[in-house]
């Protein structure tokens, strides 16, 4: 086969592989996130679990995330903002002003 007929096949080999979990998950905001002391949140789209197990839903971009903290959690009724550094790492910052926090990616356990 030549190398120009490679160009379609390969095009379509890159989207099948853009489209599956893992590449679709890649890039975006979505998923388990873990703190250094052990809190744990997960966003799938606009809905979330919080780091106090409360499940609400906010403001859902691929790579940002914007919620207000339920009643009965810590920092109840201000607003999370989140942003997407890199695949595994979010910076999340209430908006208060209070102190920021790196967030890392969950490891998959079986």
């Amino acid at each position: 086969m030549s190398a120009k007929a490679f160009g379609p096949v390969l095009g379509l080999a890159m989207l099948a592989a853009a489209m599956t979990p893992e590449g679709a998950r890649a890039d975006a905001i979505d998923g388990n996130w873990c703190a250094s002391d052990g809190r744990v949140m997960s966003i799938d789209g606009p809905a979330i679990v919080t780091p106090g197990g409360s499940e609400t839903t906010g403001n859902y971009s691929r790579h940002a995330f914007s919620y207000v903290v339920p009643r009965g959690e810590r920092g109840a009724g201000g607003t999370i903002l989140m942003i997407l550094l890199n695949e595994e790492t979010v910076r999340l910052a209430p908006g208060s002003g209070g102190s920021e926090e790196i967030w890392h990616r969950c490891d998959v356990t079986s």
